[in-house]
């Protein structure tokens, strides 16, 4: 046995994430502020077919927002608990389902006007905006706007609201290509983030633990630390996003840790 390598290894366990590389999630997502943005959404590096990845994510169960295990064509106990609690009638648990099921988050690849050296990045964004996306690509006078020789750029305009930001979207005019240099453009359609690997994976374990601490707050839960299978995304970008799902009604969660319980035992 190496005894350096031994006290090597110790010495980075024991610092902690002070040796690990430092992410900048600026790199990795953009965020409109208050204003007017002009946009470009690429093709997706990891589906070329459609730009937009939807993603699934349990927020207000535990401390930061979790992805659904169900993403990667896994078993959720979350979304299994959901099924359980719809099988029955009870008013209590059909309303505790609706505030336990997934919400989507929908990511697509960008290049910000006048940051594009930033290169590409993910912007996420809810049903609303997806909605009006869609609806410009069906437009007969706009069709593929991602195109990198004949698409269009967008303005994403952002006005102060009550209690969150308004964002709202339009086709700019003028049919652009994505940029004049062709190694440039190459690159932002092979360098992208991946929406998928940009978030932390939790184990199923981990995500039932959280499961029973949120129906039963006064339980004991033996760790409060989650294993570090992918990078983290910015949970704060997500709790503002699903803020409207942090209430926590006890009166509806009568009852439910006994289901629970039937349903993992």
């Amino acid at each position: 046995m190496d005894l350096n390598a031994i006290k090597a290894k110790l010495a980075e366990m024991n610092s902690g994430s002070n040796d690990r590389e430092k992410i900048d999630y600026d790199k990795v997502f953009w965020k409109p502020s208050i204003g007017k943005h002009q946009i470009r959404i690429l093709p997706s590096a990891h589906n070329p077919s459609f730009p937009f990845t939807e993603i699934k994510f349990h927020y207000g169960i535990g401390k930061y927002p979790m992805v659904a295990l169900s993403n990667f064509g896994k078993q959720d106990p979350i979304e299994e608990f959901v099924k359980e609690l719809r099988k029955t009638s009870d008013k209590d648990n059909w309303s505790l389902a609706g505030k336990l099921t997934p919400k989507v988050r929908v990511f697509a690849p960008v290049v910000v006007r006048g940051e594009e050296d930033m290169g590409v990045r993910l912007w996420g964004f809810g049903k609303t905006i997806f909605k009006a996306l869609l609806s410009l690509a069906e437009d007969e006078d706009v069709g593929d706007y991602t195109d990198v020789v004949n698409g269009f750029d967008l303005v994403v305009e952002q006005v102060a609201g009550n209690p969150y930001p308004d964002t709202s979207v339009r086709i700019k005019p003028k049919m652009t290509p994505v940029t004049a240099d062709t190694t440039l453009a190459e690159k932002w359609l092979k360098e992208q983030p991946d929406p998928m690997a940009s978030f932390t994976q939790y184990d199923y374990e981990f995500i039932k633990r959280q499961l029973m601490k949120y129906l039963d707050p006064n339980a004991e839960d033996e760790t409060t630390e989650a294993p570090a299978k992918a990078v983290a995304g910015p949970s704060a970008d997500l709790e503002e996003a699903f803020a409207d799902n942090t209430a926590k009604h006890s009166q509806e969660k009568k009852n439910i840790v006994s289901k629970f319980d039937d349903l993992f035992d």
